[in-house]
């Protein structure tokens, strides 16, 4: 037995590109989005009443890793990329059939769009259901993970005079907190956990129109080199 689903809407996102996307949602709180709905859903009715919500549940694709063949064990960056477990045990983009959820923070409702922050969504994924966050329902106090008991540990962030100068720049061009999203993001170590930094390597990724450049003078510090206009 097969079902067929479509998108309620899709995410217009600070994040261009999956490398340095927070693993989680909430761990970055600048990183922000627009979710744009499609018709029906884009008239004022079908949100009626969501301005009375703080947080709502995303149910998206995981687009960009859609796979034909389900995996039964896979390999989370949590745990270094270097240790399989079982898929129901982690939250590992690659799923059976390719769903994700987050919990984002509702900044504001308009008819056909919400807008949203501390979002771990690509740009253009296409979401398929909207639920609100309920307190009392959703948080569990004693609720434990025992893979995941605590959020990643955070790393030094440090700037060059020159690559700060640019991003305070850009954020006032893209009226949207950069330093702070760049940040936060790079904070909780984008690098594969495998992979041993050295100074020489030089690592990027895109936050809304701009390029990041970063390297680890120290294993466990990074410094900004550059905030640059994307050339894509």
């Amino acid at each position: 037995m097969s079902y067929s689903v479509s998108p309620i809407g899709f995410v217009r996102s600070c994040f261009k590109e999956k490398f340095a996307i927070p693993r989680q949602p909430q761990l970055a709180p600048a990183a922000r989005g627009i979710l744009e709905l499609v018709a029906p859903f884009d008239q004022g009715d079908a949100v009626q009443g969501l301005e009375q919500v703080s947080h709502v549940w995303l149910l998206f694709l995981f687009h960009q890793a859609l796979e034909e063949k389900p995996r039964l064990k896979v390999r989370p960056p949590r745990l270094g990329g270097n240790k399989s477990m079982g898929v129901f045990a982690t939250r590992a983009t690659h799923r059976p059939n390719g769903i994700g959820q987050s919990v984002v923070k509702l900044e504001k409702v308009e008819a056909g769009r919400l807008l949203l922050s501390g979002i771990d969504l690509l740009d253009g994924t296409p979401v398929l259901d909207i639920k609100p966050y309920v307190p009392y329902a959703d948080r569990v106090d004693d609720a434990r993970n025992d893979i995941a008991n605590a959020a990643p540990r955070l790393i030094a962030v440090q700037w060059s005079d020159a690559a700060q100068v640019q991003a305070y720049e850009h954020a006032t061009r893209l009226a949207e907190p950069l330093v702070q999203l760049i940040e936060q993001c790079l904070a909780q170590d984008p690098r594969p956990a495998y992979q041993t930094p050295s100074p020489e390597r030089h690592y990027g990724a895109q936050f809304w129109d701009v390029d990041v450049r970063w390297h680890y003078p120290q294993p466990d510090v990074i410094r900004v080199l550059e905030v640059i206009a994307a050339n894509r």
